[in-house]
């Protein structure tokens, strides 16, 4: 049985195919497959994982139940008293 033969032909003005070009040519002659290999099964890995953490999310997200906090607070324009009294020690220190 012959061996496959992959043939990779970067278009150089795409920023993507020029980097990983230069990635490639980074590798040392006799590595290049093994740099591929690796390459590709962890770019699999790596899409497996993101599936899986999905999904894990997904299922804890079905067992969550959200309560909304209780809207008690009444909106006013009057600054705390805490505030006031930080901004006054803060004054009193300069």
């Amino acid at each position: 049985m012959s061996r496959p033969v992959f043939s990779f032909r970067p278009t150089l003005d795409d920023p993507e195919h020029k980097r990983a070009w230069e990635i490639l040519q980074s590798v040392p002659n006799g590595q290049k497959n093994a740099f591929l290999v690796q390459a590709i099964l962890q770019s699999e890995d790596s899409e497996k994982m993101v599936g899986m953490i999905r999904q894990v999310i997904r299922e804890e997200l079905q067992n969550t139940h959200f309560v909304s906090e209780d809207p008690v607070q009444a909106e006013t324009d009057e600054i705390p008293e805490q505030m006031l009294d930080f901004l006054s020690a803060m004054e009193d220190g300069m």
